[in-house]
């Protein structure tokens, strides 16, 4: 006998609102008919310890702040969303994925879940779903999102057959909502406070409809913030039932170093079991949970290992980029022997490339300098530019806002310490830099903080 949860998802709640009711019930059915959910193990406890999963991290950008967030993109033994050792162009995405299943049995999941927002990036995330599709089309495809920016895909995530799609629903009240979210970026348009949380509960609830009417299984993430929406979660459950939600998982804040609630206490058990029966009254629950990775690879239990980090970096290295060559390499350097200034301080960059007449394999091609400091992130994506035919910047140390500025921009940030041959030699071959080169210690004081200022 299938269990409560499995069954939900074979025969999903559905909220029609389409004119033409067959018409929904006739694209429900394909998606249930071609694609076998048991064996997603996310979502049927069943699957759980016998198939994985993969997650591509091809969605940099997000379109929103949330106080209790502060992403990073290097940290291998941090497992949380938000968190990935590369980010992998679009252009790698299938040779990519054709290592991953020839490597690592059982999997049956292809999902984006940032480290952004799949739709901060759609063009990236449609592209990636696309091919994906047409490549391996019995894969169960998967989402994760906030849904501010989902809406002009919700026909064709339906018609690529993405099956589930969790959306992070924290508040249902503005007023809540408005203490979760520092700001939201709709297009160009920044918005904060009220506004902001109005704007995003209206489109994750647009989303959330429109989905089930297309028959999408729809999980809802929640975050219980004691003091903030532990009493709320609740009502959450209750209104996106009405909207059609298959499924609820409900999550204790854990606090993130360098995060707005950094500070804030995380929930008890009994907080978290009450919020978890009064919420299981409206929707079921799900309890098993992994927090997973945006680079995450295997069984949901399995953390990143070595050999997937280091076959993800090497594919995010590669040496065609969004189309464009990258034969390049940027290096901050003082007098051209170690990797040795930090990013922000950097007035100018050495520029090399591979050359395989040379005895090391690369030769020095250029100097370029760098935009001047005082513009903020503007800075960060000038300097993107300036490099957009590099496809690494060796540095002694980088804030996290140019770091994340420049990997959207295709340039790899790499902090090390030693000579630069050394890190070239890496570079070039396509392998990560070895420990003894990499930086030990990330503190540098306020001059490293990645404001466009210049550094010290």
């Amino acid at each position: 006998m299938k269990d409560e949860l499995t069954s939900t998802l074979i025969a999903p709640n559905r909220a029609c609102v389409s004119a033409d009711d067959t018409q929904c019930d006739d694209v429900s059915s394909v998606l249930h008919q071609t694609l076998d959910f048991t064996k997603h193990p996310c979502f049927s406890k069943e699957a759980h310890g016998k198939f994985g999963r993969v997650h591509l991290p091809v969605a940099p950008r997000c379109n929103l702040q949330c106080n209790f967030c502060n992403r990073k993109f290097d940290c291998m033994n941090e497992s949380r969303p938000g968190v990935t050792s590369s980010i992998l162009p679009v252009t790698q995405v299938l040779p990519y994925l054709d290592e991953v299943m020839a490597k690592v049995p059982n999997l049956s999941v292809v999902g984006i879940a940032g480290p952004g927002d799949p739709f901060a990036n759609p063009d990236e995330t449609m592209a990636t779903l696309r091919a994906v599709r047409e490549k391996y089309p019995e894969m169960i495809l998967c989402l994760a999102t906030n849904g501010l920016g989902i809406g002009p895909y919700v026909e064709e995530i339906a018609a690529l057959k993405v099956s589930h799609v969790t959306f992070t629903v924290n508040a249902v009240d503005p007023e809540i909502g408005a203490k979760i979210y520092a700001w939201i970026r709709d297009g160009r348009r920044p918005l904060r406070g009220i506004e902001a949380a109005k704007l995003l509960l209206e489109r994750q609830l647009d989303g959330i409809r429109r989905l089930k009417a297309l028959g999408v299984v729809v999980k809802i993430n929640s975050i219980l913030m004691p003091g903030i929406n532990d009493t709320h979660i609740p009502e959450v459950a209750r209104v996106v039932k009405e909207l059609g939600a298959d499924l609820m998982n409900v999550m204790a804040f854990l606090p993130v170093k360098g995060a707005a609630f950094e500070e804030l206490a995380p929930p008890d058990s009994m907080m978290m079991a009450r919020a978890r029966l009064q919420s299981g009254q409206h929707l079921p629950q799900m309890s098993h949970c992994a927090r997973c990775r945006a680079d995450a690879v295997g069984l949901i239990n399995e953390g990143l290992n070595e050999e997937n980090m280091e076959r993800l970096n090497r594919f995010a290295r590669a040496d065609v980029l969004g189309g464009r060559s990258r034969p390049y390499v940027a290096v901050a350097s003082e007098e051209g022997a170690l990797v040795n200034q930090h990013l922000g301080e950097a007035a100018r960059v050495l520029i090399y490339k591979k050359d395989e007449s040379t005895a090391s394999g690369f030769k020095f091609h250029e100097v370029r300098k760098t935009p001047e400091p005082g513009s903020g992130e503007h800075r960060w994506r000038d300097l993107g530019a300036l490099l957009h035919d590099c496809r690494a910047f060796l540095v002694s140390a980088a804030g996290p806002s140019p770091k994340r500025v420049l990997e959207e921009s295709g340039v790899e940030v790499l902090e090390m310490e030693g000579m630069i041959e050394e890190g070239l030699a890496a570079v070039f071959s396509d392998q990560p830099i070895p420990k003894a080169l990499q930086r030990r210690f990330t503190a540098c004081g306020s001059g490293c903080k990645g404001t466009g200022t210049g550094c010290g």
